[in-house]
């Protein structure tokens, strides 16, 4: 196949990609191409439950939201990202419902908005009660398809076409299993997140990773890799990913009990502390699991119908039934850095979303900020490339890479592995199984709660991993599986460098916030 060439080419189709798109295609006149692993409509957002969050009326103010974002973030935002975040946000919520996003309302026509933990005002606008991403899925896909957009759809994007520091595109394997150069002049990374690399997660099987471990290879600076978020309340159930119960049922009044039927813990709290206090009491009572009681909530099949017919259909009945609960692998809260406006350092390189670090989430992301952070971003980018912008300023994260910085980037050391009996066995199995060790090795060892030794523990195995899969790669489970390693390991090196607690990285061993770490630890490139 001859090499294709575009303006802009967009790796995936989440809300961050699909913004991108819309948004190029309907003010640019760019040729703008989207590339995704899926189909078009089997992005990530699709699983996002609670809502958008942003500051729509005047029962809320901007210093409101900045403020509950950058205590979530436990001091590593960066504020004026965070001022860029949640100053542009309602902008690009009525950008959707000017697509057609229909939110949910109330009887005098006002948007609905619901409360979730680390906010101090109810200000999360939703959709069919916890279906928010499947409608912008809906919105965002449609108005793709309705523009002159070129859509590859089932390929995956294998590595960066790189050339003297500059990005060009990505080398792509197409659905007949050929690899094909797909050039562009600029490509905006929107793959989404890595929660793949835990056995636990409610990612689904695409969120390997691609995007972080395309630019680690390439030597473009990433940064906060050991923040993985565990969100609270995922179903304790055999279904992966697991079901969400929305951070905003407990918004609503569901109470978290511990097995003698206590509460244990404000439920309305920032993540890291709801997820740290569930697994320290499955801890305590020796139990894989904790309740999450629903049944006060008498109008819970209207607020929450996608939720309530979820779980019927898996014989749990939230009226009467308490529902077991644990924390899962739910977002990454690092990425690429890139500055206000999306761009990486690498000139004619962008990412937005998930797979970006822009300085907005820091150490643990605010509830329902996940949505809008892909919006913001991904339409400052496309609106920078057609000023004519082609890379990265010392704006946001990025000024900590070129110049002075609240919060300075400084580099990583490696990890000690230590022998342990799976790093023996690795080689003897096959793409899936080392997939399935990888995942049940940092679930075990790099979950909600680590220490120095489990972290060297949990980097045996993957170097083994590593080492049994290093000459298969020609196909997309190979290729998965050597992103979901490379991104293992960064998160690893992070979380070893870290000494400390903070956010959603608790370590055991360092129980204490250390004012010695407000650094982020930036990996890909070569820091003094």
């Amino acid at each position: 196949m001859e090499s294709p060439t575009h303006d802009l080419l967009i790796i995936g189709s989440g809300v961050a990609g699909l913004t991108a798109a819309v948004r190029a295609a309907a003010t640019s006149g760019l040729s703008v191409a989207v590339m995704t692993k899926r189909e078009l409509r089997q992005g990530s957002t699709r699983w996002a439950q609670g809502g958008v969050a942003a500051v729509l009326d005047d029962e809320d103010s901007v210093e409101n939201h900045i403020a509950d974002t950058l205590n979530a973030g436990a001091g590593l935002c960066d504020a004026e990202a965070v001022t860029v975040l949640v100053e542009d946000g309602p902008d690009r919520v009525r950008d959707l419902i000017g697509l057609g996003a229909i939110f949910d309302r109330l009887s005098d026509g006002r948007l609905s908005k619901a409360l979730e933990g680390g906010h101090s005002r109810a200000r999360v606008v939703h959709a069919g009660g916890a279906a928010t991403g499947q409608e912008i899925e809906r919105v965002l896909a449609s108005a793709t398809e309705a523009r002159p957009i070129t859509i590859y759809e089932g390929w995956f994007a294998v590595d960066l076409l790189m050339s003297g520091g500059r990005c060009g595109g990505v080398v792509g394997l197409e659905p007949g299993g050929g690899f094909v150069d797909v050039r562009a002049l600029h490509t905006l990374l929107a793959a989404g997140g890595s929660g793949q690399m835990f056995a636990v997660t409610t990612n689904p099987l695409v969120g390997t990773g691609d995007g972080i471990a395309m630019a680690l290879r390439a030597g473009v600076p990433v940064a906060d890799l050991e923040f993985m978020q565990f969100h609270p309340t995922a179903l304790h159930h055999d279904v992966m990913p697991r079901l969400l119960v929305s951070e905003a049922v407990r918004g609503h009044g569901a109470l978290l009990r511990d097995p003698s039927g206590e509460r244990f813990v404000d439920e309305l709290q920032p993540r890291d502390i709801v997820a740290r206090a569930i697994t320290e009491t499955m801890r305590t009572h020796g139990t894989d699991h904790v309740w999450l009681d629903a049944t006060e909530i008498g109008d819970m099949g209207e607020r929450f119908p996608t939720i309530m017919s979820n779980l019927l259909e898996l014989g749990l009945d939230p009226r009467t039934d308490l529902l077991p609960v644990a924390p899962a692998a739910h977002y990454h809260c690092g990425g690429i850095m890139t500055d206000l406006d999306g761009a990486s350092m690498a000139p004619g390189l962008w990412a937005a979303g998930e797979v970006a670090c822009a300085g907005v989430h820091g150490a643990n992301r605010l509830a329902s900020n996940s949505l809008l952070d892909g919006m913001v971003f991904a339409h400052r980018a496309v609106n920078a490339i057609v000023a004519g912008k082609d890379g990265g300023e010392a704006s946001g994260v990025l000024r900590g890479l070129v110049s002075e910085a609240p919060v300075p980037a400084i580099g990583v050391a490696e990890v000690s592995p230590i022998n342990v009996e799976p790093a023996q066995i690795a080689a003897d199995l096959g793409i899936g199984e080392l997939r399935d060790l990888l995942q049940q090795t940092m679930s075990r060892d790099v979950g909600v709660l680590r220490s120095g030794e489990s972290l060297r523990r949990a980097e045996s195995v993957r170097v083994a991993v590593e080492l049994a899969v290093e000459d298969n790669h020609g196909d997309v489970a190979g290729l998965e599986i050597r992103n979901l390693v490379a991104v293992a390991r960064g998160l690893l090196r992070g979380a070893s460098s870290r000494c400390e607690t903070r956010g959603s990285h608790i370590r055991e061993d360092h129980p204490e916030r250390d004012p010695a770490f407000s650094v982020r630890y930036v990996q890909g490139v070569e820091l003094s």
